[in-house]
């Protein structure tokens, strides 16, 4: 949670009005449990999603993540009728399959790195091409 990514993306969003939480996947930093393939990732990002709704339950949810957490927040957030908007940064389409986003029903920003080691801009607006539904790529240089 302290990468620079997700610690300055929290930063922005906060400062544009958003309530935000941050959280480390099981087995990460001080959490307890341990790497579960993206199963058990998943299940943390949802009972996340619960936290915010039982405390801000009139407010719309953005899900979003870094890296391997953009690819559990995408795929959560697909799933889930509730989260009105998905973000994901530095996807990893050279380890994991983003196929599930085809014909997705709300908004997705994906932000990716060029030079990415684990998917380069390249890489990820090839992978955007062959879907449908409202996603939106930026790369950065």
């Amino acid at each position: 949670m302290h990468t620079k990514a997700v610690f300055r993306t929290a930063q922005a969003l906060a400062e544009a009005g958003f309530h935000v939480l941050r959280f480390n996947f099981r087995g990460v930093g001080t959490s307890t449990g341990s790497y579960d393939e993206g199963v058990g990732e998943m299940d943390d990002a949802r009972a996340a999603l619960t936290w915010l709704r039982e405390r801000f339950p009139s407010l719309p949810l953005l899900l979003g993540g870094f890296s391997f957490g953009s690819r559990v927040a995408l795929r959560v957030g697909v799933e889930d009728d509730g989260v009105e908007a998905l973000l994901g940064l530095g996807l990893a389409p050279d380890l994991f399959d983003y196929g599930f986003l085809n014909e997705v029903p709300r908004p997705v920003l994906l932000v990716q790195g060029e030079d990415d080691r684990f998917g380069s801009g390249a890489r990820v607006a090839e992978m955007v091409e062959g879907l449908a539904g409202p996603i939106t790529l930026v790369r950065v240089a």
